[in-house]
């Protein structure tokens, strides 16, 4: 049996990576040492998370119209190189495991010119009806895009 490895260690990726995110650092996202903040880095990664959902068919449309929601349970961030006012960023996803009701998936964060690996972040969220507050199983459609998307087949 494979083991999950632990939030400290390195996350294996053996399949490529989905372009979620672009953007640039404005020098707002910067504190007083200069550098991107991590309140920003984390900003970006939400925002790079939602574009993956979007890829496995967790739309804004179906939260609406199932009254459906995705909730953070966990996130565990490496920072590994600083970003500065101008630099020119993407962020890269990929899903690394769906389950009946939670999706695990990474995000890999580079300086667009350097390709330096800026910052990387592993997420546990679970899918929510938003009526009950409870947790609940997506629908068999997700799963499946889900699992095709963590084992590399589209």
């Amino acid at each position: 049996m494979k083991r999950k490895p632990k939030a400290s260690e390195e996350v294996e990726l053996p399949h490529k990576l989905l372009l979620t995110a672009r953007g640039v650092v404005r020098p707002s996202h910067c504190d007083h040492m200069g550098h991107m903040n991590v309140m920003w880095c984390t900003a970006r990664f939400d925002e790079a998370t939602w574009h993956l959902f979007h890829a496995i068919g967790i739309t804004p449309s179906y939260m609406r119209e199932n009254l459906r929601g995705m909730v953070g349970v966990q996130q565990d961030t490496t920072y590994k190189q600083e970003l500065f006012a101008g630099d020119l960023i993407t962020i890269r996803s990929r899903v690394l495991e769906v389950r009946e009701k939670v999706i695990r998936f990474y995000h890999e964060m580079r300086n667009e010119e350097t390709q330096a690996v800026a910052a990387t972040t592993t997420l546990t969220a679970v899918h929510l009806n938003r009526k009950t507050r409870k947790s609940c199983p997506f629908p068999k459609e997700i799963l499946e895009r889900g699992r095709r998307l963590a084992i590399g087949k589209r």
